[in-house]
C-alpha cells in the first residue's frame, strides 16, 4: 500500500509530505519533530508575552492578529507548494502565529489574567491524554474515525471562513457570541481538534524513520497547527462561559 494513500484531516499532512521519502538517507524521528516543535512553541510564547505587555500599555492589537492570521495563512499555503522550503517558511510560520496569538489572547490577559495560563494548561493536558490513548490503542485510528474526523473538522472550517466572510459585511453570526447555541459549538470544535492530534501522531507513527529528515519540519508544521487550533477554542469556550458567568 502506498504511503500517499493514508490521509488526515491536516492540510499540511498532505500527499506530497510522503513524497520523495526514499531520497535522503537522514530520516524523520520523533525526537527530531519534538526539538523543532518546542523551539517554536517557545519563539511564539516569547512573542505573545511582548504582546501582552504592549497591550498593558495601550497599544491596539487588531493589527498584529489580523497581520499575523494572514500572514500564517499565506505562508501555510507557499509550504504546501513548496515542500522543500518548510526548514525555512515554518520557523516564519511560528512568528506569525505568535502575533496572531499575542493579539488574540491579549483580551483574555487583560480582562481575564488567569485564562490563557488555563487555557494552556489544558492544551497541555489534552494533548498528552490524546497522545496516551493513541499509545496504549485504547483509540485506534481506523478509516471510519479518520473519515469522521476530516468530515467534522472541515465542516466546522467552513462555517469559520463563511462566519469571518460575512463579519466584513458587519453580519454577526451565532457562533461568536456567548449564546449556548454558540458555546455547544465552541465545545465540539474543541473536541474535533483534540481528537485530530490522533491523526496527527498516526502519520508521524507510520513515517518516523522513513520519510527525509527535512520533513521534520512539515511534520512540526502540522502538530503546530493542531496544537494552535486546541488552544484558541479552549480560550475562547473560557472567555463566553467567564463573560456569561
Amino acid at each position: 500500500m502506498k504511503l500517499s494513500n493514508y490521509k488526515t484531516n491536516n492540510p499540511v499532512f498532505s500527499v506530497f509530505f510522503w513524497e520523495g521519502s526514499k531520497t535522503s538517507s537522514k530520516k524523520m524521528t520523533v525526537t527530531g519533530i519534538f526539538i523543532k516543535s518546542l523551539s517554536c512553541i517557545l519563539v511564539i510564547v516569547a512573542i505573545t508575552a511582548y504582546l501582552w505587555k504592549l497591550n498593558e500599555a495601550g497599544t491596539s492589537m487588531k493589527w498584529f492578529t489580523l497581520g499575523g492570521i494572514l500572514a500564517s495563512i499565506i505562508i501555510s499555503v507557499v509550504i504546501s507548494v513548496r515542500q522543500h522550503w518548510a526548514p525555512f517558511l515554518v520557523p516564519l510560520y511560528a512568528i506569525a502565529k505568535g502575533f496572531f496569538l499575542g493579539g488574540f489572547s491579549a483580551y483574555a490577559h487583560k480582562n481575564f489574567p488567569e485564562l490563557p495560563y488555563q487555557a494552556i494548561g489544558v492544551t497541555i493536558i489534552t494533548f498528552f491524554v490524546m497522545l496516551l490513548l493513541y499509545q496504549t490503542r485504547i483509540i485506534v485510528v481506523t478509516k471510519k474515525i479518520r473519515s469522521v474526523i476530516i468530515t467534522a473538522a472541515v465542516s466546522i472550517f467552513v462555517v469559520y471562513l463563511i462566519s469571518m466572510i460575512l463579519g466584513f459585511f458587519g453580519i454577526e453570526t451565532y457562533i461568536w457570541g456567548t449564546s449556548w447555541f454558540a458555546i455547544v459549538f465552541n465545545c465540539i470544535a474543541a473536541i474535533v481538534a483534540s481528537f485530530s492530534l490522533l491523526l496527527d501522531f498516526d502519520h508521524i507513527e507510520r513515517q518516523k524513520n522513513r520519510a527525509p529528515k527535512w520533513k521534520e519540519w512539515l511534520a512540526t508544521w502540522g502538530l503546530l497547527a493542531t496544537l494552535i487550533w486546541l488552544y484558541v477554542e479552549i480560550l475562547r469556550l473560557m472567555q463566553k462561559f467567564a463573560i456569561k458567568f
